[in-house]
């Protein structure tokens, strides 16, 4: 008698203009138990993803009516659903800007399907607060972090984070005044490792420090420990 799974059915919203890279890209997701929906453009793609009920966005940035940069704005702006920037653009500049942006992740075309399907589960296990055995909430001063309910708060304010920045604070508070490397950080996040040879890690962090209202020139929080990493600053520090 055949198995059957007890995980959720991942729903993605693949928002790509060229049909014949999307059909090929929707058919290995599918064949790995994925359903994915279709946007040809970014107006579409946009109200589609604000529709909810989706897990994931696959977002490319060459796209006709809003470009997937607008895309990505307004509906960061909207919504927490995870979105991984699909691009054929080289620069670094492109991909740090959907970084900062509010993406979560990123993908240079060509991509490998395989990479794309464990980048996918990768910010879905963050999102559903799966990334790791983490359960106790967390307290360093002022911030508390709860995993179960993904929440994360400053002085009872509540900080609109998403899955992949809860799952960096959570990783750096619950080791507060400890030193974490890059690929440590990406690690402990639930992250792939490739993440940790790129800038993603350094934006991502520069967009915490934004949200927890700390100084980027002399952050008093979440620091940077020039050639080693990143700290959170311990309570009294």
């Amino acid at each position: 008698m055949a198995s059957v799974s007890s995980e959720p059915t991942v729903r993605v919203l693949l928002v790509e203009d060229d049909a014949r890279l999307a059909a090929l890209t929707a058919e290995y997701l599918e064949g790995h138990g994925l359903s994915v929906a279709r946007a040809g453009d970014g107006t579409r793609g946009l109200a589609e993803a604000l529709r909810g009920g989706y897990d994931a966005v696959l977002l490319d940035l060459m796209l006709p009516g809003k470009d997937g940069l607008e895309v990505c704005r307004e509906l960061r702006a909207r919504s927490d659903v995870p979105v991984i920037v699909l691009t054929a653009r080289g620069e670094e500049a492109d991909r740090v800007m959907g970084l900062e942006l509010g993406a979560d992740d990123y993908l240079a075309k060509p991509f490998s399907p395989r990479e794309l399907l464990a980048r996918i589960r990768a910010v879905v296990r963050r999102a559903r607060g799966r990334a790791g055995p983490a359960t106790r909430v967390v307290r360093v001063g002022k911030l508390a972090l709860d995993p179960g309910a993904r929440r994360a708060t400053l002085a009872g304010r509540v900080l609109p984070l998403t899955g992949h920045e809860f799952s960096l604070l959570y990783a750096l508070a619950a080791r507060a005044g400890r030193v974490l490397g890059r690929e440590q950080l990406i690690e402990l996040a639930g992250g792939s490792p490739e993440e940790a040879f790129d800038r993603s890690v350094d934006v991502h962090v520069s967009r915490l420090r934004h949200k927890l209202g700390d100084d980027p020139k002399s952050p008093r929080l979440l620091k940077t420990v020039r050639g080693a990493g990143y700290v959170l600053a311990a309570e009294g520090e």
